[in-house]
């Protein structure tokens, strides 16, 4: 059963309904682990997000480009780390453009918005022009990242949700369900957390999503929840508000 609105009380067994969220999608799960876009995996992304839209949340994405360039990778082949991570963002673009494809053909007005000026596929990032589309009950996806090089994805999730005044940031990731107390692929003793602070997530180097990203939704109080991409309906889950993944606060 939904509450009515966010900060109500809850009992154990409720979730909390969210009227606005940020949903980072990573690059690697719109590839399905390889190189490209995986139709049937971006389209399950859209089914998913319209069942959330229809449902009266509003929703805005924020998409990485690692299943095209990761600029960091490209960097250590010996490769300029601003003229690589321009090649990255222009990655984001493209999955922007596939899961906007696939939501309206799920019957969801959809609107692409980017960092980087490309008049003839997407609006140009306007903060307030987003809200209103989501007003309207429209999908916004936010591409480019930032539309400058050193800047992560994770971090522009953060910025974008601080800036339509989203109620918390969803990070979908792939081939991780939460945040451990250590990488479980190292170390067999390593435990889910299913709630953790920014602060503290900082303090023991719990990297599971950027450190500029945790320190601003610590400063402005916004929460996050990390979860993993894989699995039914998660996506739906953590939108709705379901107990999933980890839960990190300001504390």
């Amino acid at each position: 059963m939904l509450c009515d609105r966010v900060g109500d009380p809850m009992t154990a067994d409720a979730v909390t309904e969210h009227r606005r969220v940020v949903l980072k999608l990573s690059g690697e799960v719109f590839g399905g682990g390889a190189v490209g876009v995986d139709p049937i995996v971006v389209q399950d992304a859209a089914k998913q997000i319209a069942t959330a839209v229809r449902r009266g949340v509003q929703v805005a994405v924020v998409v990485g480009g690692g299943n095209f360039f990761r600029g960091s990778e490209l960097q250590a082949s010996g490769m300029d780390r601003a003229r690589a991570d321009y090649m990255g963002i222009l990655g984001t673009v493209m999955n922007c453009l596939a899961l906007q494809d696939f939501l309206e053909k799920e019957g969801i007005d959809t609107r692409v918005q980017t960092a980087i000026h490309m008049a003839q596929v997407a609006e140009p990032y306007i903060p307030r022009r987003a809200i209103r589309h989501l007003e309207k009950g429209r999908v916004v996806i936010f591409g480019a990242g930032a539309g400058m090089p050193f800047f992560t994805t994770d971090t522009v999730a953060a910025q974008r949700a601080l800036e339509i005044h989203a109620d918390v940031v969803l990070m979908s990731k792939n081939g991780v369900d939460g945040v451990y107390t250590a990488d479980p692929r190292i170390d067999p003793t390593a435990r889910k957390l299913d709630t953790v602070t920014f602060a503290d997530a900082l303090r023991q180097g719990l990297r599971v999503a950027d450190a500029a990203a945790f320190s601003l939704c610590q400063e402005n109080k916004l929460p996050m929840v990390v979860f993993a991409a894989e699995g039914a309906d998660t996506i739906v889950r953590a939108v709705g508000g379901e107990k999933i993944g980890t839960l990190i606060t300001a504390g």
